[in-house]
């Protein structure tokens, strides 16, 4: 335990101004606690009912605190906290929630509000994660529910060590509105906060502290790595097995079918009962869905409408304002909980219902509640906006983990301390190139995020969607109201199968590098900054120096937003649509064509043609991916698969394999294995191959397994 700072008190007029003490306390392996005031009880982690994964977190060892102490201050003004930390010239820093247009947040000055995504990265998003990653290798979040004002280097103090010159407009060409800044100032709308410092050294380290933190990372059932395909929104129980034979007739994978609104007898708000015209028999109905191996996952927002059997029961815990008409929940407390999630689990859960998909738990403001009103647990409205969308996850979720289960569903809203919860954001913003910044985004914020498709105005556009879609956390298409499907637009169905088919059969790997979030903290999906060898500095890719259009050129030079990696070895640079070809920038060492295997670069920008078929996929050299048969459902828990290993480049490999029972939760328990592969060519050009022969009692779903050298 460490104490900082003599506690001081100045007041200037009526403004009480006081400097506050800093309790540091280490509570894992490179992770520490900052307290300051009095913290409120209800915060992120108390809402998330985060608990740390202990032991991800000692695997990762010891490390040195990763900054100066004195530098990070604190002081309560007027009953609030003003919080500081230190950032160096050259300094980058990352993250601030789920943001679609940015990567890079330095010189930026956001409001993190759960909110939907109006267009713009002012930090009104659905996950606006306090948590921020600095490229020196460290991280920080704010354990607060409440809307924080963050200035992520963009205000100059007057009195410090690094206060910049002051400059003549007049006179002086270099003269810049934006002067360098050398702090992250967080304003917190309460008398105390805790916050956490996770040490590197590297970002990546830093990012899995955090998920390690919060619990690990979510490790979907086999089922949830599937196809889905959301139905219109008035399907009935035949047209929704309709769609699934059509889907088998067509050859396309399909694992799980989302109803959307139509299935309740009313929505906006809720009834949270089947229409008993379009669904007459639930329970029947959903029984021959999965005997046809076709979950399904069912639309709703948590409002409770007046003709809803439960709303009598739950109205007094319920807020003074509504939403459509319908009453929220007060989720905070135990009374309406258990009202509206025993409601979904006697009329859905029990029937054999596999997710959820929450919608509406965000914003806008002209239909979510106010902040004037009041919630019968004496929450605060801003407290309950800010975790709402942590609570529905958090509840929904422990509907299924009673059954031994896992859920694999959709949220419209998340927040930090939310990395474990089994759920992928979405919303109704439709920008092809900001959904995969908003992928690129999520690896800093505990979220995962899905870039859907829904309908295009041609056939290239949808085959561009259903490409990135093939290599994201969930591949769904959202035909709600379009109706479409992945024939829709005959001229790219053969392209479209071939994408669907290459997602399953990837399905090894995929499962594979969701364990290693679950168990190391890694994203599945990240950011090239988070990638070793990544060349930020390229001093060529800079487009102006002038610090009114790039405030911070001696910081970065270079934010790219159109590229990520996903899983261990695969680097992925999406097209879009009207572009024939594209720029991609390799990190250091050698990377190859995933398609072909071919030898692509090394720590260089290369331009690529694709042509229509495929979008720009590589391997780092001595990649090893497994390969599945390309099936139409995920496996079941006791099926035994074939395996194709295929071997990029020359350099020796390993990879560790993981194995389950797919559905469970058994693993928690010690019933899953991670099995060594490792690859090196001989001085001939033969492969040198082993494979950590299968523990006994532990799962096995593998049968026969060989090796496919993809470079020649």
């Amino acid at each position: 335990m460490f104490k900082y700072l003599i506690c001081l008190a100045l007041v200037f007029g009526a403004t009480r101004i006081v400097a506050q003490d800093i309790q540091w306390e280490e509570v894992a392996p490179g992770v520490w606690k900052g307290t300051i005031g009095k913290p409120e009880s209800y915060n992120l982690l108390t809402a998330s009912g985060a608990k740390p994964y202990a032991e991800g977190l000692k695997n990762m060892g010891d490390v040195v605190f990763p900054l100066i102490k004195a530098e990070i201050t604190g002081k309560l003004v007027d009953g609030k906290t003003y919080l500081r930390f230190p950032l160096d010239k050259k300094e980058q820093v990352y993250g601030f929630g789920l943001n679609f247009q940015t990567v890079h947040q330095r010189g930026k000055i956001l409001q993190l509000h759960v909110d939907h995504y109006g267009g713009k990265d002012n930090g009104r998003t659905h996950a606006p994660t306090p948590f921020y990653v600095s490229s020196n290798g460290y991280g920080v979040f704010i354990n607060s529910a409440r809307y924080l004002n963050v200035y992520a280097g963009s205000a100059v103090k007057r009195d410090g060590e690094n206060v910049p010159e002051a400059k003549d407009r007049n006179t002086d060409k270099s003269w810049s509105s934006r002067p360098y800044s050398d702090g992250v100032e967080i304003l917190v709308p309460a008398e105390g906060v805790e916050f956490y410092v996770f040490a590197g050294p590297k970002p990546l380290d830093a990012v899995r502290r955090y998920n390690l933190f919060n619990g690990g990372g979510v490790l979907p059932p086999r089922w949830g790595l599937g196809f889905t395909q959301r139905v219109k929104t008035l399907y009935t129980a035949k047209d929704v097995a309709d769609e699934a034979k059509a889907f088998e007739d067509k050859g396309f994978p399909l694992d799980f079918i989302g109803l959307e609104p139509g299935w309740q007898s009313r929505a906006y708000p809720c009834t949270f009962e089947w229409d008993a015209k379009r669904y007459p028999e639930p329970g029947k109905f959903v029984k021959e869905m999965l005997d046809k191996g076709i979950r399904l996952n069912l639309w709703t927002n948590p409002y409770v409408s007046p003709e809803a059997g439960i709303y009598k029961s739950i109205k007094p815990y319920t807020a003074d304002h509504t939403v459509w008409v319908g009453a929220v929940p007060d989720l905070t407390m135990p009374e309406a909980r258990d009202i509206l999630f025993g409601q979904l689990k006697r009329g859905q859960v029990d029937l054999g219902v596999s997710g959820y998909k929450f919608d509406e738990v965000d914003g806008y403001d002209h239909y979510l509640w106010p902040d004037v009103t009041i919630f019968p647990s004496g929450k605060s409205a801003e407290q309950v906006r800010q975790t709402y969308g942590l609570l529905i996850q958090r509840y929904s979720a422990d509907l299924f983990r009673e059954r031994n289960q896992r859920t694999y569903g959709l949220v419209r809203a998340s927040n930090g301390s939310g990395s474990a919860l089994p759920y992928v954001i979405y919303n109704d913003y439709y920008n092809h190139e900001d959904f995969i910044t908003a992928l690129i985004n999520s690896s800093f914020s505990g979220v995962l995020w899905t870039p859907e498709a829904r309908a295009s105005k041609t056939g290239e556009e949808w085959l561009r969607r259903m490409q990135s879609v093939v290599f994201s956390p969930m591949a769904m298409i959202n035909a709600w109201s379009s109706g479409t499907k992945p024939w829709s637009y005959p001229e790219v169905e053969k392209q479209v199968r071939d994408m669907a088919i290459l997602r399953m059969k990837m399905m090894p790997y995929w499962y594979s590098e969701f364990a290693k979030y679950r168990f190391q903290g890694i994203p599945p999906f990240r950011a090239m900054n988070l990638e070793d060898g990544y060349q930020s500095d390229l001093k060529k890719e800079v487009k102006s120096t002038n610090l009114e259009d790039n405030p911070y050129v001696e910081a970065v030079s270079k934010e790219v937003k159109d590229q990520y990696m996903a899983g261990e070895y695969l680097l992925v640079a999406p097209m879009f649509t009207g572009k024939t070809s594209r720029t991609v920038i390799l990190p250091k060492g050698k990377w190859f064509d995933f398609y072909t295997g071919a030898y692509a670069g090394d720590g260089e920008i290369i331009t690529v043609t694709p042509g229509l078929d495929k979008i720009p996929v590589y391997v780092k050299d001595g990649g090893i991916i497994p390969m599945g048969p390309a099936l139409m459902h995920a496996p079941k828990p006791s099926e035994k698969l074939d395996l194709e290993i295929r071997y990029y480049g020359s350099k020796p490999g390993r990879y560790m394999l993981y194995d389950d029972d797919g559905e469970t939760f058994n693993y928690e328990s010690g019933a899953f294995s991670f099995r060594e592969i490792n690859i090196s060519k001989t001085a001939s050009g033969q492969l040198k191959t082993t494979v950590s022969a299968a523990q006994k009692g532990k799962p096995n779903t593998i049968n026969k397994i060989t090796f496919k050298a993809m470079t020649k």
